[in-house]
Formats: C-alpha cells, structure tokens, sequence
C-alpha cells in the first residue's frame, strides 16, 4: 500500500511532468525566442553598421555596407559588385539620391526596371526585416498563427511558426525555426501563396548559421539560400566582423 508521503511526492512530480509538457503558445515561443537574440531589449532602438557580403554562383561577389539607425529613421546601404558602387538612402522616409549615383543613372543606356528610390525602400525593408528577425514579428499586420507546429527539416526537429500578413503589408507565407532547447532561430522559409495549394513550389528557404553579437543582438552570421521546389542554391549572404 502506497504511503501518504509517497503519493504526495508522486503527484508532485506527475503534476511538474505535465506542466513540463505542456505546449508552448506561437506568443510563448516568439518571445522565448527574442529573449535568445535579443535578451536585452536592443532592437527597438537600434543603431549599428554591418557589412555583409552575398556569393552567387551566378554572378560576382557584392559587398555591402549598411548602416541601420532606427531612433532617426535613417538607413543607408553601399553596394559594390566589381567596379560599381551604388548607395541608397532612405532618411526619415525621404529618398536621397547621391550625386554619383544620379551620374551613374544619367549615363545608362536604357531606363532601369526600378527606380533608384523603390530600389532603396526595399533594401531598407530587405536588411532592416532580415536581421531584425524574431523581433520584428512583433510589428503591426503580423500574422502569428496561434498553433506551435513541430516539424522535421534537414533531419532535425524544430518548433515552427507560422506567420502571414496584413494585406498591405505582404502576401507571403512564412514559418519561422526555432531550436527547441535554445529557442535559436535557424531556419526560415517563405512561400508566394498556399504552401499546400497554388504556392507549394514557389518560395525559399534559408539556412541560418553561426552567429555574430552586434549590438548585444545575436544576428545570424551566414544565410545560406534555396528554393524550395527543387533545394536549387542561390546564394550565401555572409556577415563580417567590423
């Protein structure tokens, strides 16, 4: 027969078990997950350089130099592949084109596809998203699924999130990969619809790697980049010590 302390020492450790056990909500994760990168608080008032350099096997190297002063509303990137340089400034909003690069976009032969001030928003929505990741799945018309899903990727087990968006803010689906010990995340993944419908073969994933304190923030140091429909490589986006 079963005494009375040794229940109470059973139960007791039945009931850690469960509470152990149980399911972490999508809000729980992101924000274990932004205690990892973030533990501090830093991002919201981010002011930092960071120089990355992207390897394509199709093409030459390109370094960038980018400067992110969130307080001032201020972002700039310098772009060199081979002999060009090219800089994009968004300040408070604003776009400022360089006296150089208004030369540069004079001497070309036929009108780019994009202008030079649509180009600077999306490299300034591009980095300032990209390394500003968990934390900015916390800004407004972010769509947390609230399920925690666990997938197997690349034969490891991580806790997923999946995210979507505000129409006007983007139509993409994301999930996001975290470490389920450390809360790290090491993967994200976006598709151009229904991963399980119409979108199931487009989209990229991107393979997280090392990691580079800037800041007091833990930035992923490499992003490697495949497609999703056939694991084709693209790139390798890597970021330098300054």
């Amino acid at each position: 027969m079963i005494s009375a302390k040794h229940l109470v020492v059973t139960l007791l450790v039945l009931g850690w078990s469960n509470a152990a056990a149980q399911e972490l909500t999508a809000t729980q994760l992101l924000d274990k997950a932004i205690a990892f990168h973030d533990p501090t608080g830093q991002w919201a008032n981010f002011r930092g350089d960071l120089q990355v350099v992207m390897e394509s096997p199709k093409s030459a190297n390109r370094t960038t130099a980018i400067r992110i002063d969130l307080p001032s509303q201020y972002f700039k990137a310098t772009a060199q592949r081979d002999e060009v340089i090219t800089t994009y400034i968004v300040d408070k909003g604003n776009c400022v084109v360089t006296a150089a690069d208004s030369l540069r976009i004079a001497a070309l032969k036929e009108p780019p596809k994009r202008s030079h001030c649509d180009l600077s928003s999306l490299y300034k929505d591009y980095y300032t998203y990209l390394y500003g990741l968990p934390m900015k799945l916390k800004d407004p018309g972010t769509l947390l699924d609230p399920t925690v899903l666990k997938k197997i990727f690349k034969g490891k087990e991580y806790l997923v999130l999946k995210v979507t968006y505000d129409k006007a803010v983007g139509s993409d689906v994301w999930f996001f990969y975290f470490d389920p010990s450390t809360y790290a995340m090491e993967v994200y993944q976006f598709y151009k619809g229904d991963p399980n419908g119409v979108g199931k073969d487009t989209g990229e994933y991107i393979l997280l790697s090392e990691m580079e304190a800037i800041n007091g923030i833990k930035m992923p140091k490499k992003r490697a980049w495949y497609y999703n429909k056939d694991d084709g490589y693209l790139g390798t986006d890597t970021l330098l010590s300054k």
